[in-house]
C-alpha cells in the first residue's frame, strides 16, 4: 500500500467570485467546476486545487449519486505552495507586482531553492516555490 502523489488540495474562501478571479487571473489556473456559493475547482498540472466556501461545506451536507460528502471546513489562513521553476521566480515577482499582489516574504532556503510568499484575497498564505526546497529536482 502506498500513495503516488497529492490528487487535490483545498483552501477556503467565503467570496468565491473574488477567489475565482484571483486563481484564474493571477495564478493562471484553469477553472474546471463552479457551484455558486459552494466551491470553485481548478486544474493545476496533474492535480486539482479546490476552493470551498466553509459557510456552506461545514454546515450543509452534499450528496453525489447517493453518496454523502462529509461536512468539512476550516477557519483562518490556510497554506498552499505551487511548484514553479526557480528561474521563473523573477518573472513571477513582476507578474505579482503588475497584479498589485504584495510579496510578503522571499526565502532562499539553506538546502537550496527559493520561495515567494503572498496572500490570496481570503488571507490564505500562498507560496511559489522551486522543488529544491524539498530536495526534489
Amino acid at each position: 500500500m502506498k500513495t503516488t502523489g497529492v490528487l487535490e488540495s483545498c483552501l477556503y474562501a467565503v467570496d468565491l467570485v473574488v477567489a475565482e478571479k484571483f486563481y484564474k487571473d493571477v495564478i493562471g489556473l484553469k477553472l474546471i467546476s463552479r457551484e455558486q456559493g459552494r466551491h470553485v475547482f481548478f486544474r493545476c498540472g496533474a492535480s486539482v486545487v479546490l476552493i470551498f466556501n466553509p459557510e456552506h461545506t461545514s454546515t450543509q451536507k452534499s450528496w453525489i449519486e447517493g453518496a454523502l460528502i462529509p461536512l468539512h471546513g476550516a477557519r483562518g489562513a490556510g497554506h498552499l505552495a505551487f511548484r514553479v521553476a526557480e528561474e521563473a521566480l523573477p518573472g513571477w515577482e513582476q507578474h505579482l507586482a503588475k497584479c498589485s499582489v504584495e510579496i510578503e516574504s522571499e526565502v532562499s532556503w539553506p538546502q537550496g531553492g527559493k520561495s515567494l510568499y503572498f496572500r490570496d484575497p481570503a488571507g490564505n498564505s500562498i507560496e511559489l516555490a522551486s522543488p529544491k526546497i524539498w530536495g526534489i529536482e
